[in-house]
Formats: structure tokens, sequence, C-alpha cells
């Protein structure tokens, strides 16, 4: 069988092992990247491919004939066509639960750096400030504790019981939301219009769907206390970017930490990347990218076309 691995590179900074992978399917191609433009020629003639990013949509679908498994070397799936996939007969696989102890880690990192105020201070004493200081120590900027606040989860999968567990161990209150678009009262949930006056803190885990895009718009955002923080680990999408910059340019929001943005790399730039955006932090997606996480997502790939070829499938989507 012919495989296609269309962006290697997404994931592999050279440090990860891919042998395992190459035993079950030793004709395996790799590329470093592939361009929309090059999509249809790699994959004519394959029979698995591979895809980060790469959008494999109706026209590259159809244009692959002895395509029979697609994996998605990540959980999303907004850049496959599954209705198509599922009308040729294309078996799909994703990946899931890799990358959850290196999102947790740095949904905390990101919190952890904005309640205690630790890029304000960092840039205090290379600046000079607490050189020049007249006491032993410099407190010129707030410092929060975590104990005893509230932590209102969007999203209660894998990596929101993640984010709840080291919350819980620093002390803090959990409130789950009640999933978007549910048309009952789940039990245990609190509807967003209830939650979101609650909490100190705002962590996002939900997917990008229809009834998630602007899930946090002006209304939502008008609703959070003053000094509450949001946190965006999921996609960009989730939140409108422009209203949250103006939220906290005025101060009706105490912070946010934000992973994702709408469009990645933000070529044409966004909102969030003004210089002039206090209690902001922006991090390149990078939230999931430990060597371990990427490891597990390579040993995860391996196991789902395992078990395609052995008629024992896991992870199939849909």
């Amino acid at each position: 069988m012919l495989g296609v691995f269309l962006d290697r590179d997404s994931l592999d900074c050279g440090d990860l092992d891919f042998s395992g992978l190459d035993r079950i399917l030793p004709d395996l191609r790799y590329y470093p990247a592939t361009t929309p433009d090059q999509v249809a020629a790699r994959i004519a003639e394959a029979d698995v491919v591979i895809s980060n990013k790469v959008v494999l949509d109706a026209t590259a679908l159809h244009g692959a004939p002895r395509l029979r498994l697609i994996c998605v070397a990540a959980t999303g799936l907004n850049n496959i066509d599954l209705a198509v996939a599922k009308s040729r007969g294309v078996t799909v696989c994703n990946c899931r639960g890799y990358g959850t102890a290196a999102v947790v880690q740095h949904v905390f990192a990101l919190l952890l750096a904005l309640v205690t105020g630790l890029p304000d201070y960092r840039r205090a004493v290379r600046e000079g400030h607490w050189q020049r200081a007249s006491q032993f120590c410099l407190l010129d900027f707030p410092i929060r504790e975590l104990a005893g606040k509230t932590l209102g989860i969007i999203g209660h999968g894998e990596l929101g019981r993640g984010v709840a567990r080291v919350a819980e161990a620093f002390g803090m209150r959990v409130l789950i939301a009640q999933r978007p678009g549910a048309v009952e009262e789940q039990e245990g949930r609190i509807p967003l219009p209830l939650l979101l006056p609650q909490v100190d803190v705002l962590s996002l885990h939900c997917p990008l769907t229809l009834e998630t895009r602007g899930l946090i718009g002006a209304w939502e955002l008008a609703l959070m206390r003053r000094d509450a923080i949001l946190i965006n680990t999921a996609r960009g999408g989730l939140v409108d970017e422009a209203l949250l910059a103006d939220a906290l340019r005025q101060g009706a929001l105490g912070g946010a930490g934000v992973d994702v943005l709408s469009l990645e790399p933000p070529v044409a730039g966004n909102p969030l990347l003004a210089s002039d955006i206090p209690n902001l932090i922006v991090t390149p997606h990078c939230a999931w990218g430990s060597r371990e996480s990427r490891q597990r997502l390579v040993g995860q790939l391996a196991e789902n076309i395992a078990g395609f070829l052995n008629g024992a499938l896991v992870r199939v989507v849909g």
C-alpha cells in the first residue's frame, strides 16, 4: 500500500522516531509540507493519506481513486470533507488525547503568568527597576492567588477534565458550562449566562463547530467580571478577537491568555497582535507541542493504520 504524509514538518522538529510508522507502512512517502496546488498529484495514487492541516476537500478526494484511509495527525477535522470521504467509502481516523498533559500545563503557564504579573516583573528587572528600588522587594504589579477563585470550563472532555483536576489542586472551585447547543439541561452543568458572572477564570476546551463559532462575543464578555481572565487553548474562532482586544484595552476584562487565533499563521495580522493591549499573552499554537506529546501522536498514527490493515479499526471518525 502506498502512503503519503503530506505535512510531516507540522509536527516534527527532527526529534521524533517514525520507525514504528515505517514498519507498518513501509511504502510511506514523507513530504515536509504540501501546498494546495500540490495535493492532487501527491495523493493521486495513494491508498493511505496522513494530513495534519493540509485540506482534503471534495476535489482532492475525487481525484484519488485508490484512497482507502485518511489519518488526521490531530484531533480537529476541519480540513477533511467528511461527507465526501464517507460517500467514497474512505475511512477517516484522527488522534486523541495525545497532548493532554502538555495543553493542561500550558493553560496554567498562561494563567499563572497573568495572575502573578510575571511578564511585568520580568520586564521590571530587565529595565533596572528592582536595582533602583528603595526596599528589598518590588511590588509594583498586582499579584492574585488562585486558591479560592472560581474556574469556569467550557468543554468538559479529556482536556477540560485535566484542567479541572489541576485547578482543584490549586484550591479553585470548578464550574462546568452546559454544552453549547444542548437542548436539554445537563446534570452538573451550568448554562453559560449563569456561569459567566460567577467565574474568575474562564478556560475554553470545546471544538470549533457551527454552534461554538463566536461563542465568546460582546454579550458573553459583558457578562464576565471586570477582573476575570479568559484562557483559550482550543480554537481561535471561538472568540470574537476584536471585541476581546477592546475589552482588555477598556479594562472590561482582567486579562487573557490565548494560544490560538482564527487564522494561523496570522499572515494577515490579527486584532490580538496589536502592541497596545494590556494583560494579554499570545503564544503561537504551541500548547500541544511537547516532544512527548508529538511522539504519542506518531504512535497513534501507527496504531490507526495497523488497526485498519488488521480489520480492527481504532479512533474512527463518524
